[in-house]
């Protein structure tokens, strides 16, 4: 029998795009329970103080409702279980605007609806600490220890004694997630076991977190969630409404569905944080950099801390003598931060492309030429070698690729009609890991037909895992794709790293093929036999007549990997149109040029890629929290009223990935692209503005206002 070519790299459609168009993939929302009640959150008025009273009366007479429930009635819960930003109706305190303070479950949602607007709550309140801008002097150093000052060299010595040197503030807002689908869950028990149908990009962290703060053991709580509708890092963590929902079903003695509003998803399920960033930047005159200090400050929540990274490309991208990354956090009355794709990255690198721009123009240096003069060896920041780094061979082929050579060096030299154009470049990073992950791969032949079904605990953002795993499952064990069946989303399953980090492809895809690879040296032995040619699981199948077999593997990266400094590397090119009479903006072109190793599918790789130009290309220009500094509320009360690009904001995208083999990452050499997308983006958006205008916007998202 003939079998099936190798897929690994070759751009097939999603094997799970069908069952999504047709609606026939299950969402949190979409699991069918029986006789399901539904529940609502209702959520704090104030951002500071105490409860004093909540008056339920009228809403437990309201038709429908089964129960609401509060602090003065809720169960006790381990608040230190592992979910995130509290809010677990344990205690009076209210420490952020929108937090929740009860739920209220009826026979249907708008019941539920209804009878939380009867509820009435008195507070004491206390003046709340929300208006970053006053707070920021008052920062102090991080908890977590690695965020504590990292020193190369004497970067303030060398910086007070430069003559050619860019120090600058660089600031970047409060941004929310608002993935298609909202955070949601369905809590059934049976007897002292809850299973939550809920999206989780890690499985088996929210299996743990939600037995930890229930006071159950893991294997009382199952996860299920096949498919994940967006997340960006929300969905990472799991936060207070997946606990309530298993409390309200218990209260209720019968299934429970909560969906949270796309109001209440401003309050409830953490955010990127407003970043003050200082950079200051030294070079000799022929472009040598002989310092670099990257000074962040940043907000966590009252009572627990969370610091993006913002300084981690500073770290390691250019090579300099002298380095110096600091921290400082002012806890404030809003929910914890969280992860958002490309944490630290997206946003450092920001405040570091624009200033590499800055310096460049200053040395009248290309800032290509720049970037190149200043690449490094090893990584600075610890010495090691890299696994692989293509950053070079990313500037100079999208150089090529976009057409650089008709840039000119000094802005405002290029007009078409009303407008201003403009070229901008940056490079950008993320850290390449293969996290530990199992995996099951089962094999039944009926005739000369072998089935092959691989099982784990993974995550589906939407990304295309259900696709890739297909393929390096078809690849190890010479079937076709038909022949390949994915489970994962299912904390039952063999346990896996999450669809975070940009570790979910080289800690899957690698973990099936260890499973794959070790069924197959099991067949061989068990057939006794030895072979010129290697056989595939599929033909020793056949060949021993066997109807079923089945492994599982624990997979890790190999311990030489630690010996190497991993990461994607991207550089990327924006053309922007200015409107000389209105200051609009809009990129009619960008490319954006990857180093990440093996490429399992081109098709949903560069599907990866290009979501994180749109999304960076919103954080350049449209996308901003804003808090009122006087209650600590959301101006930007939902998504309608957060601006993301639409199509027709969006001008011509291209994605090229470079050929790049990487040996020491992992055995199949895959490194992550799901963060490196986002990038380095806006850099280039802003870069290209002043290349446009000679106005150097510095503060995010860039309007027409600061244009003008």
């Amino acid at each position: 029998m003939k079998e099936t070519t190798k897929t690994i790299g070759t751009p097939i459609s999603r094997i799970d795009g069908i069952a999504k168009v047709t609606g026939k993939a299950a969402y949190s929302m979409d699991h069918p329970v029986k006789n399901p009640a539904y529940a609502i959150l209702f959520k704090s008025t104030i951002a500071a103080g105490t409860i004093q009273n909540i008056d339920t009366e009228a809403a437990e007479k309201a038709p429908g409702v089964l129960a609401v429930i509060t602090h003065q009635n809720a169960p006790k819960l381990n608040v230190k279980g592992g979910l995130r930003g509290g809010a677990l109706l344990q205690s009076p305190e209210i420490e952020f605007f929108g937090q929740n303070i009860g739920i209220v479950v009826a026979e249907t949602f708008e019941q539920a609806r209804y009878a939380s607007r009867l509820i009435h709550v008195t507070y004491d309140k206390k003046e709340p600490k929300v208006d970053f801008d006053k707070l920021a002097s008052q920062a102090r150093l991080p908890k977590d220890k690695e965020k504590a000052d990292a020193k190369r060299g004497d970067a303030k010595a060398a910086l007070s004694q430069a003559t050619i040197k860019v120090e600058e503030v660089y600031e970047t807002p409060i941004e929310h997630h608002h993935p298609l689908e909202p955070h949601a869950a369905i809590a059934e028990w049976n007897g002292d076991k809850v299973t939550l149908y809920s999206s989780a990009q890690i499985v088996n962290g929210a299996q743990s977190a939600a037995a930890a703060t229930l006071n159950l053991k893991p294997e009382q709580v199952r996860i299920v969630s096949p498919y994940v509708g967006g997340g960006f890092g929300s969905k990472g963590g799991q936060w207070a409404n997946l606990a309530l929902t298993a409390v309200a079903a218990k209260q209720v003695n019968r299934p429970v569905k909560l969906a949270l509003t796309r109001q209440q998803m401003v309050n409830s399920v953490g955010l990127r944080q407003h970043n003050h960033q200082k950079v200051s930047l030294a070079a000799t005159t022929d472009g040598k950099l002989t310092a670099l200090a990257h000074e962040i400050t940043t907000h966590c929540a009252i009572n627990d801390e969370f610091v993006e990274p913002c300084g981690d490309c500073s770290k390691i991208m250019y090579d300099t003598p002298n380095s110096l990354i600091t921290y400082r956090v002012v806890p404030m009355n809003l929910i914890l931060p969280t992860y958002a794709r490309g944490p630290g990255k997206s946003t450092g690198s920001f405040a570091l492309e624009s200033a590499m721009d800055e310096l460049a123009y200053k040395l009248k240096m290309d800032p290509i030429a720049f970037r190149i003069k200043n690449e490094p060896e090893r990584d600075p920041s610890n010495g090691k070698p890299w696994s692989s780094r293509a950053t070079v061979q990313c500037l100079q082929e999208g150089a090529k690729a976009f057409g650089w050579d008709k840039r000119n060096l000094e802005p405002r030299q290029n007009q078409q009609g009303n407008y201003w154009i403009g070229y901008g470049v940056s490079a950008g990073t993320y850290p390449a890991h293969q996290r530990p992950t199992s995996a099951s791969v089962k094999l039944k032949r009926t005739g000369d037909e072998v089935i092959a079904t691989v099982e784990l605990a993974a995550a589906d953002l939407g990304t295309g895992t259900y696709t890739i795993l297909t393929q390096t499952a078809a690849d190890a064990l010479g079937l076709p794709i038909q022949q390949v069946k994915v489970k994962i989303g299912d904390s039952d399953l063999p346990p896996a790293a999450g669809a975070v980090g940009s570790v979910g492809a080289a800690s899957y895809a690698n973990a099936v093929n260890d499973a794959c690879r070790k069924i197959t040296d099991e067949l061989v032995t068990k057939s006794g036999k030895q072979f010129f040619v290697p056989p595939t699981a599929a033909q020793l199948m056949r060949s021993e007549k066997l109807t079923d077999y089945q492994v599982r593997v624990d997979s890790k990266a190999p311990e030489s990997a630690e010996d190497y400094s991993a990461h994607s590397f991207n550089a990327n090119f924006a053309e922007v149109a200015v409107n000389k009479s209105t200051g609009m903006i809009r990129v009619n072109r960008f490319l954006a040029v990857t180093g990440a190793g093996q490429i399992l599918n081109p098709k949903t790789a560069r599907s990866q890629i290009i979501g994180g130009n749109v999304w960076g290309i919103g954080m350049a220009l449209t996308e901003e929290s804003v808090v009122d500094p006087r209650w600590g509320n959301f101006v930007t009360r939902s998504f309608a009223d957060y601006h993301v690009p639409a199509n027709l904001d969006i001008g011509q995208l291209d994605a090229i990935f470079i050929r790049e083999n990487d040996t020491h990452v992992n055995t199949l050499g895959v490194k992550g692209i799901g963060e490196v997308g986002i990038v380095g983006v806006a850099a280039a958006v802003a870069n290209a503005v002043f290349n446009a205008t000679g106005k150097r916007v510095r503060e995010l998202p860039i309007t027409p206002d600061k244009v003008l």
